[in-house]
């Protein structure tokens, strides 16, 4: 805990059994409260090695998707008590020690969501991000900045942490279950107008890192400027954006 605030750490898994240790190893346990991993359906060990370490685990008895897994992640960390959610991925790409300086800035009260930013700090490429997902990355990041009237300095990282109160006031159900949910839950926390910190992150794109082709990153790309476009519509009362209407 920090400042009375249950902390839970997710882990979004698929096929990381190579990678799981490492990143336990690493959670700093002196403040998490829980740790979780939903596998969403592995053809290896991840879920072997996971009750090994003693994690909390979670299987998915067909395959969700990345979206379809963190909403499975948030909704077991909400309904545990979680007053911090943290998704780091167990393919160790973010590191773990930063849980706790996220944590920390969401127990202050002054931040809903922080990001680990791999642009702060010029860690992406440094960190092995191929040339042509740093120029997407750049370009698209560009593009939402100027749609959505933020100033962010990455859209597309992994490593995130949310406040029980964010994951309440939008409903990310209602997100996709492929990669572009990341994009849509932070849609939806713009139009909630729930304050967004960024803290400066490495990446390690090492082998064993999961990571989308280039058809699925060109895919992922075109509903993001699609996305966008509709969330603008939405606050204009041109159109009705289904994941940023309250139920």
């Amino acid at each position: 805990m920090i400042n009375g605030k249950k902390i839970v750490v997710v882990l979004p898994a698929y096929n990381a059994e190579k990678t799981i240790e490492k990143t336990y190893n690493e959670i700093p346990k002196d403040i998490v409260d829980e740790i979780i991993l939903v596998d969403d359906k592995s053809s290896d060990q991840t879920i072997a090695v996971s009750k090994k370490l003693g994690i909390t685990t979670i299987a998915h008895k067909q395959n969700l998707g990345y979206g379809g897994n963190q909403k499975t992640c948030y909704q077991e960390a909400l309904k545990r008590g979680a007053d911090i959610v943290v998704m780091l991925h167990p393919d160790y790409q973010y590191p773990p020690k930063l849980v706790t300086a996220m944590a920390s800035m969401l127990s202050s009260g002054e931040f809903d969501v922080v990001l680990g930013s791999r642009i702060l700090g010029g860690f992406a490429l440094k960190g092995g991000m191929p040339l042509y997902k740093y120029l997407s990355n750049r370009a698209l990041t560009a593009f939402q900045n100027v749609f959505t009237g933020q100033k962010l300095s990455e859209y597309h990282t992994g490593y995130r942490a949310y406040s029980r109160r964010a994951l309440e006031n939008i409903n990310f159900v209602k997100n996709s279950n492929d990669f572009i949910f990341d994009n849509q839950i932070l849609l939806q926390i713009f139009y909630k107008k729930l304050k967004i910190g960024e803290i400066s992150s490495p990446s390690n794109y090492n082998a064993d890192c999961s990571s989308i082709s280039f058809k699925r990153s060109l895919k992922y790309g075109l509903a993001i400027i699609y996305n966008t476009f509709k969330y603008n519509l939405h606050k204009l009362n041109l159109y009705k954006f289904i994941i940023l209407v309250d139920d």
